[in-house]
């Protein structure tokens, strides 16, 4: 089981909270939510997508706010438009600002064959839909938005939990 925290952190005079450490693209208009622990391939499969059409909302560190009842992914000021490619160093891409949450990713080699249908996982006081993903495979990028567009042609969506949500989300 591992679990993801909302960080409480300070930049300059602002306290931020919840923030999450993972990356985020929008494919159209949907916000797709890459988490793994570091070296898991997170910012390259983002740069992957970014490649294919994706918009960059954030990379290392996002937020999760509640928007009307729906999670909404955006960029923790100090990095828009940043990203780390390894190797290289950071650069500047093109971003948006926000998008709705509608996918999370887990990043991990240990990933099922046949994985069981409708996974989902609560993050920031929402259930979320999610996949589990090796970003180390070719394919990676494509799998992605394969998984975001059988999310959206089951109608599944994020939906606020309705047990107390508490800072601390658990990720199967």
């Amino acid at each position: 089981m591992l679990r993801n925290r909302p960080a409480l952190c300070c930049c300059g005079n602002t306290l931020m909270e919840n923030i999450i450490h993972g990356s985020a693209v929008a494919i159209g208009e949907n916000g797709v939510l890459l988490l793994g622990p570091s070296g898991s391939g997170k910012s390259d499969l983002t740069l992957q997508l970014i490649d294919r059409g994706a918009k960059l909302i954030c990379d290392d560190a996002l937020r999760i706010e509640n928007n009307n009842g729906l999670p909404l992914l955006s960029c923790v000021q100090h990095i828009a438009g940043k990203i780390e490619v390894r190797g290289i160093g950071i650069c500047q891409v093109d971003f948006i600002s926000s998008a709705p949450l509608r996918l999370i990713v887990q990043l991990s080699q240990n990933v099922d064959r046949m994985p069981p249908e409708h996974q989902r996982i609560n993050i920031a006081g929402f259930s979320v839909p999610m996949f589990k993903l090796d970003s180390f495979q070719a394919s990676s990028a494509l799998k992605v938005e394969w998984a975001l567009q059988c999310v959206i042609d089951a109608g599944l969506h994020p939906v606020a939990n309705l047990v107390a949500a508490s800072s601390e989300s658990i990720m199967k």
